[in-house]
């Protein structure tokens, strides 16, 4: 048995460990022995005093992250043994060892039992987020068993926890280098080449999650007019292109991300005049569209990140997909994403179809989408489905 501080539950609260629901909310706790620290190992007890779980305990409404139901010590052994599940997973969908592709999640939360911990895997270098204070103290841990389950397919690691730790907490992270020397910031995926900018780019650098949401997206632009709005790094721009559009233009608010979208389109199509791209306003842009394109992606930003927020990021998914389904061609498509936790399948859906009923046009649903296999989703915890879309038929 472990010998961790002792977190003892409230009578009934323990039924959603015993679902093996990952969170362990501050409500629920009736008693902690002894002082505890934000990002040390708990036990979690029943109020019978029966073992329940051990975990990461963290100040907040979530009090404790679940890393194991066994009474078993959380130690070197274990954090190799979760990575290297972690990476099985991969090499069984066939992302791990694919010619065409070196570019995967290799951890992603909860859905690969290490709540707090994403990994993305660029082409030898792994980056690293800490998005809680545990997973931030052990980073070494981790560090040593990546280098011994990836071997010589990783060159570096790269940590890059600075905004993600919680804003409350006393620890602070650092972006950088913490082992090996990255070879290159070119990746694959699906045999289509992207620069990666892990150190200033948004999340680890590049959105993974919407790689096979971009392969569908080919399928259907085969000359298309095609609008990539928040098109960051320029990915489903790359893929429409490849796809045969008759033309595409990217935009997005940041001249940075342009400046990306721009580098990688110019990567896959030197000189190609099918591409164009605009540092400007999403909505400023939209009025102006009218029957100009006929495919638009809307992959935004999270509208919402917290509960609080919900009223108004459905408001704001509501009025961004009535400005595209008012302005698309006759028989155009779209592909309108949420990627806001927070927001659920049911919430976007009801969003969008309270854009398409104001404006009366006839719309059909071609394709519901969501997260890669790379970003599972463990059945204990639906709430790790964070990512929702559907592409819509626009008569």
């Amino acid at each position: 048995m472990t010998n961790y501080t002792k977190v003892i539950l409230k009578s009934g609260k323990e039924q959603s460990i015993r679902r093996y629901h990952p969170w362990i909310f501050s409500g629920a706790i009736k008693s902690i022995e002894g002082k505890v620290a934000e990002g040390e190992l708990v036990s979690i007890y029943s109020n019978n005093n029966e073992f329940l779980a051990s975990g990461h305990y963290q100040i907040g409404s979530i009090a404790v992250r679940i890393l194991t139901f066994k009474p078993e010590e959380i130690n070197a052994s274990f954090w190799k043994t979760r990575i290297q599940q972690a990476y099985n997973l991969r090499l069984a969908v066939n992302l791990a060892n694919n010619p065409k592709n070196n570019v995967f999640r290799l951890v992603h939360g909860e859905g690969d039992d290490l709540p707090g911990l994403i990994i993305d895997y660029y082409n030898g270098t792994a980056v690293v987020q800490a998005h809680s204070i545990g997973m931030y103290l052990v980073r070494n841990q981790i560090k040593d068993a990546l280098i011994e389950v990836l071997g010589d397919k990783l060159k570096a690691i790269y940590d890059k926890s600075e905004s993600t730790l919680p804003f409350k907490a006393e620890q602070k992270g650092e972006n950088t280098c913490v082992w090996g020397k990255s070879e290159t910031t070119e990746v694959l995926e699906y045999g289509n080449r992207f620069n990666i900018d892990w150190e200033e780019g948004q999340k680890t650098g590049f959105f993974v999650d919407q790689r096979e949401n971009r392969k569908l997206l080919e399928f259907y632009s085969k000359e298309k007019d095609v609008l990539n709005m928040f098109c960051y790094s320029g990915g489903f721009s790359v893929y429409a292109m490849r796809g045969n559009a008759r033309l595409v233009h990217s935009v997005d608010a940041s001249k940075k991300a342009i400046d990306l979208a721009n580098q990688n389109t110019t990567l896959n199509f030197e000189n190609d005049p099918r591409h164009e791209a605009y540092a400007v306003d999403a909505f400023e842009f939209m009025h102006n569209i009218k029957d100009k394109y006929d495919l638009i992606i809307l992959d935004p930003p999270a509208f919402a990140k917290h509960q609080s927020a919900l009223h108004n990021a459905l408001m704001g998914y509501k009025k961004l997909n009535m400005v595209a389904f008012e302005n698309i061609r006759k028989g155009g498509i779209l592909f309108t994403f949420s990627c806001s936790q927070v927001v659920t399948k049911e919430d976007f859906r009801k969003s969008v179809f309270a854009a398409a009923a104001n404006t009366g046009r006839k719309i059909k649903v071609l394709h519901q989408l969501t997260q890669p296999a790379d970003h599972p989703v463990s059945i204990y915890h639906p709430e790790g489905e964070y990512l929702k879309g559907l592409v819509l038929y626009v008569d």
